[in-house]
């Protein structure tokens, strides 16, 4: 994702963070920082917490450009918790997930009788932020022609509730964020460029993933310390995961990491392997023929898994004290493998 009218404000050269900013260690793993909700201790999240910091003391409007799974909303918390306002709500919107017809209504409120539906008069998010911070997710999603209710709003700090004709006052924080290059959002008439200016005053970048360097393998080990710290266990990543975690791009980013960890966790007695996505993402099917599996070579450990305790709960009828004594494990360990896989369970594997 590239900008060249909305760049973040420089920091110190270095990429080193200023004394002001405080830093933790977190969870035990070894060189990995935390700052408010964030975690990392590469470069460009010290250059992020720098920023955060310095726009915190203020009531400036902040947008936050990312891509899906960076963690915009934590930034957007950290913000609104380290600021004068953190005493207020945080009131987090996702503007993508309203209807076109009724976001003008979400945001400011109505009034009784203002149209199909309104059988009672509703406070928006707006007043619900009052005196704290309102987080707008998705913020290109919304239509033009909402976008400016929403200028006006954060040009005078006043609006009306929908069918009312009070002129409303609020003293709250607005940051927005998207996924999406603003400057493109603006060309495709997605975003107003008045709003857009109006919103980044203080622009901040969730840098992706692949951009973090060592903050891969370190986010793995502080997700597998949460999971060992829950459920009171002491897994570790095999050698082949460490390599897993430097070498994939992690598109997803965090949320894609963060749930992988979680899954291998699940399959995992004392070892954690985390197949490569990408490989597993071409692995093919076993081959059943009666009471015989084929599963391809190249497989993944955790997908040939996968297969053959499928393959063998389907073949005992979906009865699973006898498919876990067939597979050789405790009937626990096999509703935590099929808990693991979710939807991806084939026909067949129904409760007994």
């Amino acid at each position: 994702m590239t900008s060249t009218d909305l760049d973040s404000p420089a920091v110190s050269a270095g990429g080193s963070a200023s004394p002001r900013v405080k830093q933790c260690v977190a969870d035990g793993v070894a060189g990995l920082k935390s700052y408010g909700l964030l975690y990392g201790s590469s470069p460009v999240m010290l250059d992020l917490y720098e920023q955060i910091e310095r726009v915190a003391d203020t009531d400036a409007t902040a947008l936050i450009i990312g891509e899906s799974g960076t963690g915009k909303e934590l930034i957007a918390r950290t913000i609104h918790e380290r600021s004068s306002r953190k005493g207020g709500a945080f009131v987090p919107v996702n503007c993508g997930a309203i209807p076109d017809e009724l976001i003008e209504a979400e945001l400011f409120g109505h009034e009784k009788g203002s149209f199909t539906g309104a059988v009672q008069g509703r406070v928006g998010y707006f007043e619900h932020a009052n005196g704290g911070t309102l987080f707008l997710d998705e913020i290109t999603e919304m239509a033009p022609v909402r976008q400016v209710k929403l200028l006006r709003a954060l040009e005078t700090g006043t609006f009306y509730r929908v069918g009312g004709n009070e002129l409303i006052s609020g003293n709250v924080r607005v940051i927005a964020a998207t996924n999406r290059d603003p400057a493109v959002a603006v060309k495709e008439n997605g975003l107003r460029e008045d709003l857009m200016y109006r919103l980044a005053v203080f622009p901040l970048r969730a840098p992706p993933l692949r951009e973090r360097e060592n903050d891969r393998e370190l986010l793995a080990q502080h997700f597998l310390a949460q999971l060992n710290q829950q459920e009171a266990t002491n897994k570790s990543f095999s050698k082949r995961s460490i390599e897993t975690l430097r070498s994939w791009s992690w598109p997803g980013n965090v949320r894609e990491l963060k749930n992988a960890v979680y899954r291998a966790f699940i399959l995992a007695e004392k070892t954690v392997e985390l197949p490569h996505p990408h490989l597993t993402s071409r692995v093919k099917k076993a081959v059943t023929q009666g009471d015989a599996m084929s599963v391809w070579i190249g497989t993944p450990l955790a997908d040939a898994q996968k297969q053959i305790i499928l393959g063998t709960l389907k073949y005992c009828g979906g009865d699973k004290r006898r498919a876990a004594k067939a597979l050789g494990v405790s009937l626990k360990t096999l509703y935590n493998r099929l808990s693991a896989y979710g939807d991806e369970r084939e026909e067949g594997e129904d409760e007994q």
